[in-house]
């Protein structure tokens, strides 16, 4: 099995406080260091996928009148949103504020059908999500979510195009397994590169894409998995592909 599985485990909500983020990003290093690993799922455990920044760590902040708390969350979702691996976020409950950003930035995102979605920076006095929702669901329905900082449940997520599968609490799970191990089971370095191709594309012109398009083509166009790829069709069986 080439896929790996991250469970955010700090009840009651999931916060990613100081030291929950240092060990999400520990365990990302050593996965992306595993050759062996084609694609990550990303959930919670219990009620929440996750509650956002340690709200109880950033009133102690402002006591000593320090903003590093932000920056590094921040630090947490460009390591994602960046990251060599498709990243699937299985949303398995409550996903406030930073946690509905950690979900924005993973590659896909499916959800539980008791998930709950809250853009909650303006429920404290705070800003979040403003950036990647309104690229990832337009504008209208951002702000929908954005201004009033109400739940939103996962059918109107789905509706909304932020997640892209609804399933049973009983089937979350399965499904998010069963779907990056479908991608783990494509040619990985074209993974990798369809991956990095589709986060610039918003932001392309047709002649800046078709650049980068020929770039990654002409690699792919080289590698052993490819040519493993045209062996198995001729031969009519299922590719064996090593990421070479």
């Amino acid at each position: 099995m080439h896929v790996a599985l991250l469970e955010i485990d700090n009840p009651p909500m999931n916060a990613l406080g100081r030291a929950a983020r240092a060990a999400l990003l520990a365990r990302l290093d050593e996965i992306d260091a595993d050759a062996t690993i084609r694609a990550v799922v990303l959930t919670g455990r219990g009620r929440a996928f996750c509650g956002g920044d340690d709200l109880k760590e950033q009133a102690e902040a402002q006591k000593t009148k320090s903003n590093a708390h932000l920056g590094e969350f921040g630090r947490v979702l460009e390591r994602i949103e960046t990251y060599r691996l498709p990243v699937i976020a299985a949303i398995n409950g409550w996903c406030l504020g930073g946690g509905l950003e950690l979900a924005s930035v993973c590659d896909i995102r499916i959800a539980s059908s008791e998930a709950k979605f809250v853009c909650s920076g303006v429920n404290v006095g705070l800003m979040a999500s403003a950036y990647r929702l309104p690229r990832l669901i337009g504008v209208a329905r951002a702000k929908h979510m954005l201004l009033t900082g109400s739940p939103h449940d996962a059918a109107t997520a789905e509706r909304f195009g932020l997640v892209t599968a609804v399933h049973s609490t009983a089937a979350l799970m399965k499904e998010a397994l069963a779907l990056a191990e479908r991608i783990a089971s494509r040619a990985p370095l074209s993974v990798e590169a369809t991956k990095r191709t589709a986060a610039l594309a918003p932001d392309l012109s047709p002649e800046e894409a078709a650049k980068v398009n020929a770039k990654e083509l002409s690699v792919l166009g080289r590698s052993a998995d490819h040519k493993e790829a045209l062996a198995a069709f001729i031969a009519k069986r299922e590719p064996a592909f090593r990421r070479e």
